[in-house]
């Protein structure tokens, strides 16, 4: 028998399935949004751009940005006890309201 593959998509069918009126190509506003250092920010996957995206295990997190490398943010959560620092595209992330 052949193993499993086990890539960075697996088990996520759900966390990445858009409902059917938000299906598409998102806005391009989402990709132009900027952020300041210490904003708080949510992790949103959007499954239509693939570039920047997050682990879908850090789907739904709040986080604060730390930082920018290139187009993307860096975005600091706490996981348990541990502090965690991710690269994520514009796309990914939603202003805490």
């Amino acid at each position: 028998m052949v193993t499993r593959s086990r890539g960075t998509r697996s088990k996520s069918r759900h966390i990445l399935r858009k409902k059917p009126r938000e299906r598409g190509v998102s806005s391009i506003t989402r990709a132009l949004q900027q952020f300041d250092e210490g904003d708080a920010v949510n992790i949103v996957i959007d499954s239509s751009v693939h570039k920047g995206m997050p682990h879908h295990r850090f789907h739904g997190y709040t986080g604060k940005i730390e930082g920018k490398q290139g187009d993307a943010y860096l975005v600091g959560i706490d996981v348990g006890k541990k502090h965690k620092t991710l690269i994520v595209r514009s796309e990914h992330l939603r202003r805490v309201r």
